[in-house]
């Protein structure tokens, strides 16, 4: 007595002397009619990359600018150190600033070095002129958080750190361009490096990036008003608040 499991099985089975079918099938997109055509393979969807690295969109604009001559600062031949050709404080802050934070998608040296000096010397010798700038620097942090490279997104927050304290009033002014500036640290936020029982040093470094994201977040709302806290969490709803509690 054949079972009906045994029966399925013998129908499968070619006939005799029938020709071999190619059992290869065509790949096809998925959700299109030809998902449905016999002999087909659905392709599987692509990966989203949410965590990969991507070049910024300004390009090497800090390197050209200053291969051109046309930023203020150089390297000294003796001992390395960065040295302005003119005085800060007497700089077009509308002009200069917004072209040293172009450089903070820099990873080689010495653009990288020369960026990071400008940006220091100038948010703290700036005072009153920095508050007139802050639209013109919105892009260039918002394109170096974009790249989503830890070296570039560590220096930069830590420049946006400097740059919240640099003045009065700057930490309210940066409100209305949360939406710019944290979409992205909402995918760090709590990508923390999971070493089991050894030892962390990027925390003693202070390279972190988890714990660099949440001390800006932390600045952010500190200097940013009454209305700091509850922007902030609309866009990074795991964030509690350090001033509440």
């Amino acid at each position: 007595m054949v079972s009906g499991k045994e029966f399925r099985n013998t129908l499968k089975k070619p006939l005799p002397n029938a020709k071999e079918t190619d059992k290869s099938c065509r790949v096809v997109p998925a959700f299109t009619i030809q998902a449905f055509q016999k002999g087909t393979c659905v392709n599987p969807p692509p990966k989203c990359n949410a965590f990969k690295e991507v070049e910024p969109k300004g390009g090497k604009k800090f390197r050209m600018n200053y291969k051109r001559g046309n930023l203020p600062i150089a390297l000294e031949a003796k001992g390395g150190k960065v040295s302005w050709k003119a005085d800060v404080n007497k700089l077009d802050f509308h002009y200069y600033l917004p072209m040293f934070f172009e450089g903070l998608c820099e990873t080689e040296n010495p653009y990288k070095l020369f960026a990071q000096q400008g940006i220091h010397d100038m948010l703290t010798h700036g005072g009153q002129k920095i508050f007139p700038c802050i639209p013109q620097l919105i892009i260039p942090i918002k394109d170096a958080l974009k790249t989503k490279n830890k070296e570039v997104m560590c220096s930069t927050l830590k420049v946006l750190q400097h740059l919240v304290r640099a003045g009065d009033m700057i930490g309210e002014a940066l409100v209305p361009y949360y939406r710019q500036i944290l979409p992205t640290l909402n995918l760090f936020k709590e990508k923390n490096v999971n070493c089991g029982d050894e030892i962390d040093y990027s925390q003693m470094r202070g390279d972190n990036l988890a714990d660099i994201i949440n001390d800006t977040l932390e600045i952010l709302e500190r200097y940013g008003g009454e209305d700091a806290f509850i922007n902030i969490k609309y866009l990074i709803p795991t964030y509690e608040s350090c001033m509440l509690n």
